[in-house]
């Protein structure tokens, strides 16, 4: 072998994690042997979406939201083993939820340096129970326990690895201490995952700026079948039953992984929250648990997510929910008869601007009506859209205001998410495949009032429980403020019918 060719190889591996994992990485398999790192179909996905953020920002800044034993720390390490030991002067720290998983991980920082070939195995200063340093390199990689409020936070980190967030003790006080010593400079990387723990903790919280664009993290949702290994022999005597033939046509599973599945459930004494938590489906799913009385499930968002043969008709109609303030986000989507399209989010905008914006989607999206919610910031487009001569075009609509069915309904607002609910049950209709409306839908609840109506949870009480206002939920939503038909002349005799 020439020395071009050993420079090329050598050049390979400290440019291609991939491959670099392939050939110098070992991992203790889940049958106890000791193999070499060959990333599975969620590592795969993993890598890509974080090398994609890499190449356009430079640097890597990513939330993961799992199922448990999907290989996420494991790629994380092996990636930041690879950083370490092939660049000058970095530290990658890693910080878990519990002692036992610094432990493990440690451990598994270890396995990779001591299998490590000697070509690319840099030398160590010292290797103890929580750190190696590589002295040549004067780089070094270490790990911690988020017990103790001030871990890391002296250090300065060019990588850093949360693990299991959701489930840290002094969530907010490590991201004011230990993120912030990782400097704002190109090829630095943040990476958090955990499975989740319920709604409104820091990671929670952090997971839906992420999802909704609202942050410089993305949000990497891993579904728990896409693991080769969560499936089971399939018995003789197996009839899978209606829930779980519904299940399995979601999401495209075989009988293997439903008797997984089952069997899993069987585990947790058939308390399918708990497997919904810890084997999610959809990121939605994940942070709902037993005791959300959620008003539209995500089993009925998800049908219509995955149906895409739906042919539009009728009226084309929009739903536009201004912001009021603070994170809310303005929301746009259309509908037309059983199909929703259009989705577009804006964040920051004034009067003036949404006004024009929506203007301009009214003559391009060629809309017979758009429904604004007329509180806050909405009574002010309403107001410049009619000074524009678009006043034929726009519906004002007051979530507060008395509902066309008010022995059925509390407000308006309930008769548009009741309305809505019935249209999604009534299948197939389809709707943008989009996690962050699918957690709009699914994340708001409801309760009756003394007469029996709906009523629906207000905006100010979901951010009381953590949770962001579903902006793109009542946009949805706002397109069934009222029936809208196509001509004058078919207009029947109701007072409810715009036209």
């Amino acid at each position: 072998m020439t020395s071009l060719d050993e420079l090329a190889i050598r050049q390979r591996l400290k440019d291609d994690y991939e491959h670099y994992a392939k050939k110098c990485l070992k991992i203790r398999t889940k049958e106890g042997a000791v193999a070499p790192f060959i990333l599975n179909t969620a590592q795969r996905y993993l890598h890509s979406r974080i090398e994609e953020q890499k190449a356009k920002t430079g640097r890597v800044r990513a939330l993961i939201l799992k199922g448990r034993q999907q290989g996420c720390s494991t790629y994380v390490e092996g990636r930041f083993y690879w950083k370490v030991t092939h660049r000058k002067g970095v530290r990658a720290f890693i910080l878990t939820h519990e002692q036992e998983a610094t432990n493990n991980i440690f451990e598994m920082a270890q396995r990779y340096h001591e299998h490590c070939p000697l070509p690319v195995k840099p030398q160590t200063k010292h290797d103890n129970a929580k750190e190696l340093v590589f002295n040549l390199l004067d780089s070094g990689y270490k790990v911690g326990t988020a017990g103790t409020k001030g871990t890391g936070r002296s250090q300065t980190i060019q990588y850093f690895h949360g693990s299991e967030v959701a489930f840290w003790p002094h969530a907010e006080t490590h991201a004011a201490g230990v993120m912030q010593a990782v400097p704002d400079l190109p090829d630095t990387e943040i990476i958090k995952e955990s499975t989740a723990n319920g709604m409104g903790n820091y990671f929670h919280v952090q997971w839906q700026k992420a999802e909704a664009g609202q942050s410089e993290y993305i949000a990497i949702f891993i579904p728990w079948f896409w693991q080769e290994e969560y499936r089971k022999t399939v018995p003789d005597n197996f009839k899978a039953t209606i829930d779980e033939r519904d299940y399995a046509g979601l999401y495209g599973l075989d009988d293997g992984q439903i008797v997984w599945m089952r069997s899993k459930i069987a585990e947790f004494k058939g308390d399918m929250s708990l497997f919904h938590q810890e084997y999610p489906a959809t990121s939605a799913i994940a942070f709902q648990t037993s005791t959300e009385n959620s008003f539209i499930s995500a089993e009925m968002v998800m049908a219509a997510r995955k149906e895409a043969a739906v042919t539009p008709y009728g009226a084309r109609v929009g739903g536009l929910d201004p912001a009021r303030f603070g994170d809310d986000r303005t929301a746009f989507i259309i509908r037309q008869g059983r199909r929703v399209e259009g989705l577009r989010v804006w964040e920051k905008k004034d009067t003036m601007e949404v006004a024009g914006l929506a203007a301009k989607l009214i003559k391009e999206e060629g809309l017979q009506k758009l429904f604004i919610d007329v509180g806050g910031l909405g009574a002010g487009v309403v107001d410049r859209l009619r000074e524009m001569g678009l006043g034929e075009k726009i519906v004002a609509v007051n979530g507060g205001e008395k509902p066309i069915d008010d022995q059925r309904y509390y407000n308006k607002r309930a008769e548009m998410w009741g309305e809505m609910k019935d249209w999604l049950y009534d299948r197939p209709c389809s709707i943008p495949d989009d996690d962050t409306l699918h957690a709009d839908l699914t994340n708001i609840q409801y309760k009756y009032d003394s007469n029996t109506r709906l009523q629906m949870e207000k905006k100010e009480d979901m951010k009381k429980r953590g949770l962001r206002s579903p902006d793109i939920g009542d946009a949805l939503a706002l397109t069934f403020a009222f029936p809208v038909m196509e001509a004058v002349d078919r207009m029947p005799v109701n007072t409810g019918w715009i036209v």
